[in-house]
């Protein structure tokens, strides 16, 4: 079971992003604000999850919580200020979109930037040890791999709803027989 908070005298949002390393699309970050005494024992980091699994857990997440939110950094973004830039930038607007403003920001990973003045604690792994950075991971992952099925159906040689983006080797096939889109980040290594 994951743990609830990490501060729980404050308003705490935790903060994931997904999208990082992939060739295509947007990075997609989500902040999720859960009430005190909140358990869900099915909550874990998306990448441990099924595909169903964290479908069956969006409106559990986004009924239970406080406040949730998604901030988005387009591939043009990501090209102009870096990818680790723009994950921070993502997780910013996430934060900005909140209606209920946090006191601390729990934070996976180990690099962020400090948000107005927001007191903020970087956890390594924080998606496989607080729940709600494991929320966050949940909704930032299925809103970019919705994002990048609907991509998909305008461009269907890249297989994105399968691949969301990332370079398998199906999509680094694709790139070279049908070249990039603009959906592609121009500043990765593509090939």
């Amino acid at each position: 079971m994951l743990l609830p908070f990490y501060n729980d005298t404050v308003v705490e949002a935790g903060l994931d992003e997904a999208g990082r390393g992939c060739l295509a699309g947007p990075v997609v970050a989500a902040a999720v604000v859960f009430p005190k005494g909140y358990s869900n024992s099915f909550l874990n980091d998306s990448k441990q999850l099924t595909k169903s699994q964290r479908n069956n857990l969006i409106s559990e997440i986004k009924n239970n919580s406080l406040n949730w939110s998604i901030g988005i950094c387009s591939q043009f973004e990501i090209d102009e200020i870096n990818i680790l830039n723009a994950s921070i930038l993502a997780m910013h607007k996430a934060v900005d979109s909140l209606s209920i403003k946090p006191e601390h920001l729990l934070v996976d990973g180990n690099r962020f930037k400090p948000y107005l003045g927001v007191a903020h604690t970087c956890i390594i792994k924080g998606d496989t040890k607080y729940q709600s950075i494991a929320a966050a991971s949940i909704l930032a992952k299925t809103y970019r791999d919705n994002l990048m099925a609907e991509l998909s159906v305008q461009y269907p040689e890249y297989g994105w709803e399968k691949n969301a983006g990332y370079p398998t080797v199906f999509h680094r096939k694709a790139i070279k027989e049908f070249g990039l889109t603009e959906h592609h980040r121009l500043t990765f290594r593509i090939s």
